[in-house]
């Protein structure tokens, strides 16, 4: 295990657990993380020469499906990982060590995915994630899903989770 840096420690006396920090963590164990990766590994840029390292690939599918989950725009999630520690901890991101990922990068790595027709990969893995574990929504009920709609008529859980974004 990493050590934590002083940025990421939490020197808060009183905390609870909210319902997204619950969600998020059920999740993390009932997605099949390795498999995602290995779908999406031949298609990721593998660094070449000298330049910045692209960011992890489990990362980035990880950032993905909190855009899926809670209808965040690539600057949207950008901001949310600055702003939620919650999401910080589900991406892995230690802002004691490192930036979060800029929206470029968020947006280059779904258009990356759409590009190679990985959208419709995490449709019946993440369907089978959460309905199969009787994972809670983010709502607070038993059914895995949040029956809100995006605007675009999809739902933003795990039960319609597609991997690249339709937006």
């Amino acid at each position: 295990m990493k050590q934590q840096t002083f940025g990421a420690a939490n020197f808060e006396k009183y905390g609870k657990q909210t319902r997204k920090g619950k969600f998020l963590e059920e999740m993390d164990a009932v997605i099949p993380w390795q498999e995602l990766v290995e779908a999406v590994e031949p298609c990721y840029p593998q660094p070449q020469s000298a330049g910045r390292r692209p960011v992890g690939i489990e990362r980035m599918l990880r950032i993905h499906f909190l855009q899926q989950w809670f209808s965040l725009s690539d600057p949207g999630v950008e901001e949310a990982l600055y702003d939620s520690r919650a999401m910080r901890e589900f991406v892995g991101v230690d802002l004691g060590e490192e930036r979060a990922p800029d929206e470029t990068t968020i947006c280059k790595f779904r258009h990356m995915l759409e590009r190679h027709g990985l959208g419709e990969a995490g449709i019946s893995d993440g369907e089978r994630a959460s309905e199969g574990e009787g994972v809670e929504g983010i709502d607070g009920d038993d059914s895995g899903r949040d029956d809100s709609a995006r605007g675009d008529g999809m739902s933003t859980t795990c039960s319609s989770l597609v991997l690249c974004s339709t937006w």
